[in-house]
């Protein structure tokens, strides 16, 4: 018997673009198909032929529906591939509204370049646009969660719960005889929406994010946000929230409306201003009142959660462009979250060189992405082919993120009921990879490395 071989195409030395091939018992599965994001010598991995002929792939499984898990799947289509995507029913409905969304921006930002002649390609193209996306779609094919499933080649897929974001899942497959879990990205224990996640399962193999490696989450500040509101608000300006559409949104509205209800931020205006961050809202006010088993139980079947007191919805390029100089003291909260495309870039075109703003940064922000360069204290970031100046204050609130810190990812691969053979550390940036492999060698004794892009290995 040919023992089953897993090759690293993606989040290999990198946090962004997972893509994990697993070929055996005859089949080729891919875990995973993300799109690179952030540095350019990265993103233009999206436009290189794909290792494997598409059309060669019997089944691509998901973890969770973030761009950089999901993003590649239509440009995989575009090329040939033609077989089922498995995924849990709640990330079915959140790959929809992201795919489609993530054509569109490409299909402006291509638009856009093309019209202004900033770009280096003459036309600027899209990796692939909204017919891609709709070829796409039907290939989604839910499986519920902690169920055995047989796929292709004969391989069992079971998900678990991840606890990241709604529908996200750790992915076990057994290939001929032999195990292998993708942890995807893993959620924290005390998620303020979701059940934390499950206890991995038996494996002879594991693939373990590291996003957070090389380091803990600070101890929770519940005031920290309020004061910087206030203080915002107070000398006239506004605040802006780069925020992920899927799940950080719902977090940041849920903390704004605690903040409102303990009198500790004045009741202003709060914009969702995103397209897709709406329609993710609405997948999870669903999941909410039909008390999906992802949701915590003191939050199941609520109601208004998500509503600070004034919420307003930017629903058209009219509503957005009006918020780029806000006439009055609000909150704004607009995609994408590493102010990598979207409306938040015009936001920050216009409210960055203002001192009376504030940008809020809530999640993890990649290398070369504006946020990140934000993040590092920039004093000009390039928008739109010109470089404007950073006056307004940037902040960074750790206290939302949904990915687990290193101790968190040391504790779940404990409660692992055997020992794997071998433990590849995946979605990190190289010295964040580096340290959780020096943890799970040193506290748990187990082998541990850091695979290379592109390198094969065999499944123990």
């Amino acid at each position: 018997m040919v023992q089953p071989i897993l090759t690293f195409l993606g989040a290999a030395g990198t946090v962004t673009g997972s893509r994990f091939l697993v070929e055996g018992g005859g089949a080729r599965v891919l875990v995973d198909a993300g799109l690179y994001q952030g540095l350019a010598t990265l993103r233009r991995r999206n436009w290189e032929d794909f290792p494997v002929d598409p059309a060669s792939l019997d089944e691509v499984v998901l973890t969770h529906a973030h761009l950089d898990h999901t993003g590649y799947l239509p440009r995989l289509v575009k090329e040939g591939f033609s077989g089922p995507v498995r995924c849990t029913q709640e990330t079915a409905e959140l790959v929809a509204i992201v795919l489609r969304d993530s054509a569109h921006l490409q299909e402006e930002d291509a638009a856009y370049a093309n019209k202004q002649g900033f770009s280096k390609h003459h036309p600027a193209l899209p990796l692939y646009d909204a017919e891609d996306v709709e070829r796409t779609l039907p290939l989604l094919e839910p499986v519920p969660l902690d169920e055995e499933v047989a796929i292709a080649g004969g391989t069992t897929l079971r998900l678990l719960p991840a606890g990241h974001i709604l529908g996200s899942a750790t992915v076990h497959l057994t290939v001929d005889g032999h195990r292998i879990l993708f942890s995807g990205d893993l959620g924290r224990p005390h998620h303020p929406l979701l059940r934390p996640p499950a206890d991995p399962p038996a494996s002879d193999t594991v693939v373990v994010e590291s996003t957070y490696g090389d380091r803990e989450h600070p101890e929770p500040d519940p005031h920290r946000l309020a004061a910087v509101v206030r203080r915002t608000i107070g000398r006239g300006g506004s605040v802006l929230v780069p925020a992920f559409a899927v799940d950080r949104t719902e977090l940041v509205l849920m903390e704004l409306r605690r903040l409102v209800e303990a009198g500790e931020v004045p009741r202003v205006p709060v914009f969702v201003d995103s397209p897709m961050a709406l329609a993710a809202l609405r997948v999870y006010e669903r999941a909410i009142a039909g008390g999906s088993p992802q949701v915590r139980d003191d939050l199941s079947r609520r109601s208004g959660i998500f509503d600070p007191g004034q919420l307003h919805t930017a629903s058209t390029p009219a509503q957005s462009r009006e918020l780029n100089a806000p006439e009055h003291p609000c909150i704004i909260i607009s995609a994408s979250g590493m102010a990598a495309g979207g409306r938040i870039v015009h936001h920050l075109e216009h409210m960055l060189p203002d001192p009376r703003h504030t940008v809020v940064l809530t999640g993890y922000q990649a290398a070369g992405t504006r946020g990140r360069q934000l993040l590092e204290g920039a004093r000009d970031v390039k928008i739109h082919g010109r470089y404007v100046r950073v006056r307004a204050e940037v902040v960074s609130i750790e206290d939302l993120s949904v990915h687990s810190d290193a101790g968190e990812t040391l504790a779940w691969l404990s409660r692992s009921p055997e020992v794997p053979g071998t433990t590849y550390v995946v979605h990190g940036e190289p010295e964040s990879s580096d340290a959780l492999v020096r943890r799970i060698r040193d506290e748990l004794d187990w082998n541990a490395v850091v695979p290379r892009y592109g390198e094969r290995v065999l499944i123990d």
